[in-house]
């Protein structure tokens, strides 16, 4: 009788100790996105070197396509040369591109602009298959890591380390979002 009132205890107490491991470990992967910034879909995305846009001015077939932002953040556009995109997010793209046509060429531009591709993502370190590959919506660190055809056996796959606009972040593996861009190096464990 005494030993099944210790056994229960015990195991209430084993109960509360998962739990508030598991409410601890949630709220350190929380904080971890917070340093990261804004999930992809809460951000106006910045355009950048590597990304591919898809231009459109209404009723000028011959000014629309797609455009590849260079090295300098600059795309090269029929007409008007060249344009800054690097750094501005679609909504001030399409604006530079609107001012740029009205000057010298139409009366009232519409232009509507789309990101086809987006900038590679970069996973390094301890994975199988180092390398850059091709972003895609909701990507997360274990995606990515997937990608690069998972851990090597001296990884520590507990953290990761992601670069952000030139911002390094220690972060936990696992479901944290990633963004085009991002520099995600795996560390050797220490033992």
């Amino acid at each position: 009788m005494i030993w099944q009132g210790i056994m229960r205890l015990l195991g209430a107490v084993l109960v509360v100790l998962t739990v508030s491991a598991c409410a601890e470990s949630a709220g350190s992967l929380g904080q971890a996105q917070n340093r990261l910034g804004p999930t992809p879909q809460a951000v106006d995305y910045t355009l950048g070197s590597e990304d591919k846009i898809k231009l459109t001015v209404f009723g000028e077939e011959k000014l629309s396509g797609e455009f590849l932002v260079d090295g300098s953040g600059v795309i090269s556009l029929p007409l008007i040369g060249q344009v800054r995109a690097g750094g501005l997010t679609l909504r001030q793209f399409e604006s530079a591109v609107t001012e740029a046509l009205k000057k010298d060429y139409l009366k009232d531009p519409k232009v509507s602009a789309e990101v086809v591709n987006f900038r590679p993502i970069y996973v390094i370190g301890e994975v199988n298959k180092p390398g850059q590959y091709p972003y895609v919506s909701d990507m997360t660190v274990s995606k990515a890591v997937a990608l690069a055809n998972g851990y090597t056996y001296r990884a520590n796959e507990g953290s990761v380390m992601v670069t952000r606009n030139g911002q390094t972040f220690k972060i936990e593996a696992g479901r944290t979002p990633i963004l085009p861009g991002d520099e995600i190096r795996v560390p050797e464990r220490f033992f």
